[in-house]
């Protein structure tokens, strides 16, 4: 490795802070930087080992083979290996899920192979290779440069220094050539070159780093601290009702033993292991969905927040349009002249304005404006005059006060001369025009731009020999040569996926750095709400932050925008309470796409920089994605908190039958292996059945959920409650009838097993859909609720009916006629709760959100 002399070396991974760790995970993720593994199947065992359920269960299965239960020990033992199958598999899955995410996150890399430009994943680059390099691309491999076009690189991932730093071809020795260094996971933010790579994977600075990240475990989420906090509610319960069981069974009875299995029985019952489960789950297969529908997540937390997105900031160039530019126009003062696709020569007037707007083009750019002059040029006489001009001497590049390009050239006899490009009030204060000159161009420029097209000026000047380059570019004596407009189609997609947008009560903004009328153009055709007339970025710059939060509340169309003040409207729109969805696809759009809510990078087309400042990235360039996206992060959340409320009211009964009967002096309901059926049963039906629920009718006409409403708050836990306690009634009230009427305890207990098991299997459908439960049985798309429904009925048939398990689970076979009363009972108990669902406060609680003002 070439050493480099700088202040800014790479830090060594020995060297590396643990903030410095948490920084560049939070930023990259643990796996985007070489030398960081995924978590082997080692690591989920051992974690699986540290599992309170698991822990419960082998103290279950210990107790049961100390006082001679050899079957329920046994039986105890399985269900601890079961339950660590289930875990292993599901952690699989989650991860298979993830890695198929990172797959699709992968980055790309240019190479020259067999002297054709390749596209190609990052990793399969290798030592030898030439990568091709361009402004907003990070780069995949360690190198050094070979040719650099005024390259510069943000190196901050290495060195914490947020400028750029200058690279440069250099000649000299092996210790000198730190310039013209370039390091695997940097961004370059401008300028082209090539590189040589010399090192890859973990060789390179980023890998030596990435290799010390790997036991840093990143922060939880927002939703993983809330299920947490949760967890650690019901466990402190659990262990404080599970040594009252105790107790109470060792003072009151004697049975020590029997307190224990009792005891365990209940801290099962109270501990939700089911939510860090269920919300791994969600993420991981939401995640997966959203890649079907090209919505790639790099941040999972993100889920949370796209179904609550209130405002959403489009770039017109690229997002609204097809950044297909093609010249549709060229005027001059004394004519103008509109192009149609296949036009090969143009009349005499036009070709000096070409040829200037050629020059005044880089021709290896990405940029499309380029790309189309130079098509144009090509296809005209213009091309012989410009491939005659042998040596670029000096370029003035677009600063935020001058948003032009400016290109000095030297001629084959010597001879200089000076070609610019850019907005056309830049082009008229580089010419000096003012008064009616300035007037003439601004009519030029007004019918163009009225027609949605973008207009730039251009303007040229001849040197004198030998005169020196000024470093204005105002003192070249520019002189105003005409203008070219481009024509960018809107999407065809566009105005349906804005007008479904608005629909859902999301609002729709535009920001753009083109000339106003051309955005209002733009804005109309895409159906984006034009009242209020446009605000540029001199009236924002003008403005405090206080008059601009006020202005964002009605302007819709931003013009003239500079990329500082793309930021400044995210934050104001922030403030004022939105959650706010910024999109772009350039250098210049990454701070605003960092700090919104939802980062959305154009992924078709889209920068590395704007990418990774990015949460979201669309894998095709096609807002209806972006708006399905929108669809599907309110479903998941919607079936997250269906979930969430079906596992808190569910664990109601199974505590209350625990504890309930020795309370009341009864026998023993639900014994540990009682439990532990349960709970085999619960996981799946969360995880399958409500995760494979489909999207609520009329969820996209209706306006985003307020973002202070709490996945699982105390209005849904009490939900929860009364459904739970609803069942628990029956199932109890079954018990103690039956005890009542004569019948056995074994025949009891299965009578009130089919009541809660009934009533269990009934409650899914009613937390599961808010309108009536009985309704939607026949729907389509619940195949997973019936084959979870079946597999339920038929273990619990099963450990009733046959014999082997009837023992072991102490149940006796009742009657049919009892028994077809048991499901009655559990059924209606569950059904009941549908009486309240018409109620709008019930409706809010289930997930429905609050009537708000429609969006503009």
């Amino acid at each position: 490795m070439h050493a480099q002399s700088s202040a800014n070396r790479a830090v060594p991974a020995q060297g590396l802070t643990g903030a410095d760790a948490r920084r560049l995970l939070l930023e990259h993720g643990p796996n985007e930087l070489p030398g960081v593994p995924r978590r082997g199947f080692g690591r989920i065992l051992l974690g699986v080992l540290r599992e309170p359920m698991f822990l419960l269960l082998s103290a279950a299965a210990v107790v049961y083979l100390a006082i001679g239960g050899i079957g329920e020990g046994l039986m105890m033992s399985a269900f601890a290996a079961l339950s660590i199958l289930l875990v292993v598999v599901q952690e699989n899955r989650s991860e298979n899920a993830i890695e198929a995410l990172r797959a699709l996150a992968a980055p790309l890399a240019r190479v020259m192979r067999d002297g054709a430009e390749q596209r190609i994943a990052s990793r399969e680059v290798v030592p030898g290779d030439i990568l091709l390099l361009a402004d907003g691309e990070r780069i995949a491999a360690d190198g050094v440069l070979l040719r650099s076009e005024g390259i510069t690189v943000d190196e901050a991932m290495l060195t914490g220094e947020s400028v750029p730093v200058t690279k440069q071809v250099s000649s000299a020795g092996q210790d000198e050539r730190a310039p013209a260094m370039v390091y695997a996971g940097t961004l370059v933010t401008s300028g082209r070159g090539f590189a040589e790579v010399l090192h890859t994977g973990a060789r390179t600075e980023a890998g030596r780093i990435g290799a010390s990240l790997a036991s840093i475990e990143l922060e939880p989420t927002l939703l993983q601290r809330s299920f947490g906090r949760l967890v650690r509610l019901f466990a402190v319960a659990a262990v404080a009702g599970s040594v009252l069981v105790l107790l109470l069974y060792g003072l009151l009875r004697g049975a020590w033993l029997q307190g224990t299995l009792s005891g365990i029985a209940f801290a099962m019952s109270a501990l939700p292991e089911e939510f860090p489960m269920v919300l791994a789950v969600f993420v991981a297969l939401g995640g997966r969905r959203l890649a079907r529908l090209h919505v790639l997540v790099r941040r999972t937390a993100v889920i949370e927040m796209l179904g609550a997105c209130s405002t959403l900031c489009l770039d017109k160039t690229g997002t609204l349009t097809e950044n297909r530019m093609r010249v549709c126009a060229l005027a001059t003062a004394q004519a103008t002249i509109e192009l149609r696709t296949g036009d090969e020569r143009l009349p005499d007037a036009f070709v000096e304005l070409v040829r200037c707007a050629a020059l005044a083009s880089a021709h290896s750019s990405n940029d499309p404006l380029d790309r189309s002059v130079h098509e144009l040029a090509a296809a005209t006489d213009a091309q012989t005059a410009s491939a005659a001009e042998p040596m670029l001497l000096r370029e003035y590049g677009i600063s935020h006060e001058r948003p032009a390009v400016i290109r000095v050239w030297q001629r084959a006899d010597g001879s200089l001369m000076a070609a610019a490009k850019g907005a056309p009030e830049a082009i008229a204060d580089l010419c000096g025009l003012a008064g009616k000159e300035r007037e003439r161009l601004l009519h030029l420029v007004e019918p163009l731009a009225g027609r949605g097209f973008r207009v730039l000026a251009v303007a040229a000047s001849a040197l004198r020999d030998g005169s020196v380059i000024s470093d204005e570019p105002a003192e070249l004596g520019l002189r105003l040569q005409g203008v070219i407009a481009f024509a960018d189609p809107l999407r065809a997609s566009a105005p349906r996926a804005i007008a479904a947008a608005r629909r859902a009560g999301v609002s729709v903004l535009m920001m753009t750095g083109d000339y106003p009328v051309t955005a209002v153009a733009i804005a109309r055709q895409a159906g984006i709400d034009c009242s209020v007339p446009p605000l540029t970025g001199t009236q924002i710059a003008a403005m405090d932050d206080a008059g601009l939060r006020r202005e964002v509340r009605t302007v819709r169309v931003f013009a003239r925008i500079r990329p500082e003040q793309k930021l400044r409207i995210v934050r104001a729109l922030k403030e004022n309470g939105e959650i706010v969805a910024m999109s772009g696809d350039g250098v210049n759009d990454a701070p605003a796409l960092k700090a919104a809510h939802i980062g959305l990078a154009i992924g078709g087309r889209g920068t590395d920089v704007a990418r990774e400042a990015s949460s979201i990235v669309l894998l095709e360039d096609d807002l209806n994605h972006l708006v399905a996206g929108i669809e599907m992060g309110r479903r998941i959340f919607d079936n997250l908190r269906k979930a969430s409320i079906y596992i808190a009211a569910v664990h109601v009964p199974i505590a209350g039958l625990t504890i309930l009967p020795l309370l009341v002096g009864l026998p023993p309901l639900l014994l540990p292996l009682h439990v532990v059926l349960i709970e085999m049963v619960i996981d799946p039906v969360c995880a399958i059945a409500f995760e494979n629920e489909p999207v609520e009718p009329g969820t996209m006409s209706q306006p985003p959920r307020d973002p202070d409403d709490a996945l699982l708050g105390w209005r849904q836990i009490g939900v929860a409650a009364i459904q739970g306690v609803l069942l628990l009634a029956a199932a109890l009230a079954a018990y103690a009838l039956s005890l009542r009427a004569g019948i056995g305890t074994d025949v009891a207990r299965s009578l009130a097993f089919i009541t809660f098991t009934a009533g269990n299997l009934a409650l899914i459908r009613v937390v599961a859909t808010r309108g009536a439960a009985l309704a939607s049985l026949l729907a389509r798309d619940h195949g997973a609720y019936w084959t979870v429904a079946a597999i339920a009925a038929f273990v619990t048939v099963a450990c009733i009916a046959v014999p082997v398990l009837q023992r072991l689970f102490q149940f006796g076979v009742p009657p049919f006629r009892l028994t077809l009363l048991a499901v009655v009972a559990g059924l209606v108990a569950a059904l009941i709760f549908d009486l309240a669902k018409p109620m709008p406060m019930v409706q809010r609680i289930l997930g429905a959100p609050a009537p708000r003002p429609p969006a503009r």
